[in-house]
């Protein structure tokens, strides 16, 4: 199979690992040119997290990566997803099946990643996300996991799964494309609440933590009109669970940076996707609790600048605590 695989930082890198060192596919990487990632893997042929396989054809070339793959996967952050669509629509891919490798919400628009490519004109039956949980460098240690690959058409969800599957990483067939996608991008949300809890030495409320993030976040799938136990599979709370107490997590390292009071450099999806989601519980009329702590941290609070990001942050946590008694269920 001819797969292209559209950014080439650390998830798309590790894609185009997995497409051609474990699956053996034909693997076309593209990147810009110039940009930090794309001159990494063209000059040295690696980055801190693998190293390309010798049949994997590197690229600048966006009409060649597009135009000569059978699957197209795209994975970039998700606040560039629908200026970088309106290049890819140029070239011919109108039958092409899209392959979104990432996690966010649209911070402007409230719109999941799928609506993007959907509003960019790519047909909703030729689009499939591929979430769930598992870090870099545990798989290119040969340590396995499980994901899921959603789509609104059944057969292409099938095929990807059935294709991509490998003793590496076992797939699972999703049935709630809008709850797989927002669990996903959610995940990063509480993963930086983890990470916040970590600084902050608040350890063992992660438990609390992960029992009712997943409530929240099913309330909110559901108003969207999905199912609310997709909070609970792999695309939610199997991520999450997974990020919750990651070494190798961004959004839980950015949470734990930033209760210390330091900036933490790398891309953290779970700032702006914490912006999203509080749009959406708004226009949705759903209490987000933790979603909401978390934006504040991030956007309100001014923890980098008071030197005492610890007690800043614990002081929007505790917040929770003098909120009305209700029932668990």
């Amino acid at each position: 199979m001819k797969i292209s695989v559209l950014g080439c930082g650390r998830w798309g890198s590790f894609i185009a690992w997995y497409q051609a060192t474990v699956l053996k596919n034909e693997v076309t990487s593209w990147g810009p040119e110039g940009e930090y990632s794309y001159e990494v893997l063209k000059n040295t042929g690696r980055n801190e997290y693998v190293t390309l396989d010798k049949s994997i054809k590197l690229t600048c070339d966006l009409k060649l990566a597009v135009e000569s793959a059978e699957v197209i996967i795209i994975s970039i952050s998700s606040q560039g997803l629908r200026g970088f669509m309106q290049k890819i629509i140029q070239y011919n891919v109108k039958d092409k099946p899209f392959v979104l490798c990432m996690k966010g919400i649209e911070e402007s628009t409230g719109k999941r990643l799928s609506q993007v490519l959907e509003e960019s004109g790519i047909p909703s039956e030729n689009i499939a996300v591929w979430v769930g949980p598992g870090h870099i460098q545990a798989f290119t240690q040969g340590i396995p996991n499980c994901m899921v690959i959603d789509s609104k058409n059944d057969a292409l969800k099938r095929r990807l799964a059935d294709s991509f599957k490998s003793n590496l990483i076992r797939f699972y067939y999703g049935n709630d494309l809008i709850g797989t996608e927002i669990g996903a991008a959610a995940k990063n949300v509480l993963g930086i609440a983890a990470g916040v809890l970590d600084g902050s030495g608040y350890v063992s409320l992660k438990g609390p933590l992960m029992a009712r993030g997943a409530r929240e976040v099913g309330r909110l799938i559901e108003a969207m009109g999905g199912k609310f136990t997709s909070a609970y599979g792999l695309a939610h709370l199997g991520d999450y669970e997974t990020t919750l107490f990651s070494e190798y997590s961004h959004n839980r390292t950015y949470g734990e940076m930033m209760a210390k009071g330091h900036k933490f450099e790398k891309l953290a999806e779970g700032v702006m996707t914490a912006k999203a989601m509080k749009k959406l519980g708004d226009e949705y009329n759903v209490d987000l609790p933790l979603t909401n702590a978390v934006y504040e941290a991030c956007f309100l609070s001014h923890v980098f600048e008071s030197g005492d990001g610890a007690k800043n942050c614990m002081n929007i946590i505790l917040k929770l605590f003098e909120r009305s008694t209700k029932s668990e269920f």
